[in-house]
């Protein structure tokens, strides 16, 4: 096949009316460009509960949790949606409160701290929480938004066991409400054609995969290295990218998993959590996929080597920059605001009332997954995976 051409008119598909100019969504993974109306980031003009009849309804997220992630990356790509907005903020710092009111024009009557997130109940103009808080906190205030009748979308990890994954579960349920997860990836092109040329084996059967997330952590997020409330470590913060990319790159959940701790070359900096661990996902067909992540080094890849040929991303995981390439040449995909993306989703799904194809239940399945490489790292023994959740990622475009 001429893969250029190929991969041209995927991305048109993908794309299509999904410029930064068209202000509806009607592919399958909701992949509008998310020019927001008039550029507008005022909480009260836009409100949720105010606009004609007709038109297109912008949700209202509260992010919870102002550190870098909703700061560097949510909080502009809001400013970029059409279908969601901007609406709250729930912060333990006062300072970054009048910060972020002043900047996005958020009214008082929408910020809270953790004491009075309960009262987002009573708040109309808040239709999604967005919990963006370390990982050992995702149960708890998706549990309590759910109880507040808003939707969620929680960060991955979901959670820190599978446990209070399904208590998550479980309380979206119960509320009528829409859990899903933070895979950002899932709406990227780039990703997307990892997941077609896999899933579709337009190369043939996949023989043999590779995927390699790591980063140099600093100590400006405690909790990423075990400290303070905990929950951290790369395995769950960047290796769930790898875990991720090898599942719905090969269109199957791996039957058992192996691993290994990194040697610890800094043990004050890694004292509660690992440094680095290698692990392989064996899938039922004789498929392997060959993984590694650290908090000590720099690599960000995902590849496939198949029976006529190969496919990669390299960078796989950024948030912007990544590049693609096949046995056959270049992937012609620009990049996109993956999370504008990803919400703007998502918001679609409840205006209407469609499934996301993130849920909690794929969030529970890499939680169960994540549980069972430590397992492994911790005994030397491969362990099955046979009591996983079989919930598969779909190719999306």
């Amino acid at each position: 096949m001429d893969y250029s051409s190929a991969s041209r008119r995927t991305f048109i598909h993908q794309l299509g009316a999904a410029t930064l100019l068209v202000p509806s969504i009607t592919t399958l993974a909701s992949l509008q460009g998310c020019g927001s109306k008039n550029n507008e980031s005022n909480a009260e003009s836009a409100s949720s509960t105010t606009t004609e009849a007709g038109s297109t309804r912008k949700l209202g997220i509260a992010l919870v949790g102002l550190g870098k992630y909703s700061e560097g990356e949510l909080a502009p790509a809001l400013e970029k949606t059409t279908n969601c907005r901007l609406a709250g903020i729930v912060t333990g710092t006062p300072e970054k409160a009048e910060t972020w009111k002043k900047k996005y024009n958020i009214p008082d009557k929408n910020v809270y701290d953790y004491k009075t997130f309960d009262q987002i109940a009573d708040n109309p103009d808040i239709d999604i929480v967005y919990v963006v808080l370390p990982n050992s906190m995702h149960a708890e205030y998706t549990i309590r938004a759910a109880k507040a009748g808003k939707h969620v979308i929680c960060e991955k990890p979901m959670a820190m066991n599978p446990e209070e994954c399904q208590q998550m579960i479980d309380a979206c349920k119960k509320a009528n409400r829409q859990l899903s997860i933070g895979y950002r990836l899932h709406f990227e092109p780039h990703n997307q054609e990892m997941m077609r040329l896999g899933q579709k084996e337009i190369f043939g059967k996949i023989n043999h995969i590779v995927a390699e997330n790591a980063q140099k952590q600093d100590e400006s997020s405690p909790w990423r290295l075990g400290r303070g409330v905990g929950g951290g470590g790369p395995l769950r913060d960047v290796g769930i990218y790898c875990l991720q990319g090898a599942i719905y790159t090969k269109g199957q959940i791996p039957i058992a998993v192996t691993a290994k701790y990194h040697p610890v070359t800094d043990p004050e900096k890694f004292s509660k959590i690992e440094e680095g661990m290698d692990f392989q996902l064996y899938f039922a067909d004789g498929t392997m996929a060959n993984c590694k992540t650290s908090f000590n080094d720099k690599y960000n890849k995902l590849r496939a080597d198949a029976a006529k040929g190969w496919f990669e991303l390299s960078p796989a995981y950024a948030y912007d920059g990544l590049e693609g390439k096949t046995s056959q040449g270049k992937m012609d995909i620009e990049n996109v605001p993956q999370q504008a993306h990803q919400m703007d989703a998502f918001a679609d799904c409840i205006l209407k009332d469609k499934p996301t194809t993130v849920p909690g239940e794929m969030g529970m399945r890499d939680v169960q997954l994540v549980q069972a490489i430590f397992e492994a790292a911790k005994s030397g023994k491969k362990v099955s995976t046979k009591d996983v959740r079989q919930i598969m990622d779909p190719v999306t475009a």
